[in-house]
C-alpha cells in the first residue's frame, strides 16, 4: 500500500511540473512574439518606403498602395511576381491619420462575458 501511494504522489508530482514547464514556455512564447511583432513594426513604418494598403483580389493576388518617398504606386503581386501596374497622386487618395488607421486591441474578457451570458440565457430557455 505504501509503495502504491508514493507512485501516486510521485506522478502527481511529475504532472504539476509538467504543467509548470508548459505555462513557462507559453509565457515566453508570448512575450517573445510580442518583442518581435514590435520590432517588425517598427522597421516597417520608419524610412521611405511603407504599404499603405494591401486588397486581395484572388487566393494568391494582391494589389497594393506603396509609398517610396513622396509618391505612390499601386503594384499587382502574384505567387511569383511583382508587377508595377500605375503612379497615383497622392490627392487621389484617401488616408486615414493615425489615429484613424490603428488597430484597436480584440477585447477577450469582453467576448467571454459575453459568450458565457449567451449560454445561460440559452440554459434558462431550455429549461
Amino acid at each position: 500500500m505504501i509503495l502504491m501511494s508514493s507512485g501516486a504522489v510521485e506522478s502527481v508530482v511529475q504532472l504539476f511540473t509538467a504543467i509548470i514547464i508548459f505555462v513557462f514556455v507559453l509565457f515566453i512564447t508570448f512575450w517573445t512574439t510580442r518583442f518581435i511583432a514590435k520590432y517588425q513594426k517598427q522597421t516597417m513604418t520608419s524610412g521611405n518606403m511603407e504599404v499603405v494598403e494591401t486588397t486581395r483580389i484572388a487566393p494568391n493576388k494582391y494589389l497594393q498602395i506603396v509609398r517610396v518617398g513622396d509618391r505612390y504606386f499601386v503594384i499587382g503581386i502574384g505567387k511569383d511576381t511583382i508587377t508595377m501596374l500605375s503612379e497615383i497622386e497622392a490627392e487621389q487618395l484617401n488616408l486615414k491619420t493615425d489615429s484613424e488607421g490603428d488597430i484597436q486591441p480584440i477585447d477577450f474578457r469582453a467576448i467571454l462575458e459575453k459568450a458565457k451570458n449567451s449560454r445561460k440565457k440559452q440554459a434558462d430557455k431550455d429549461e
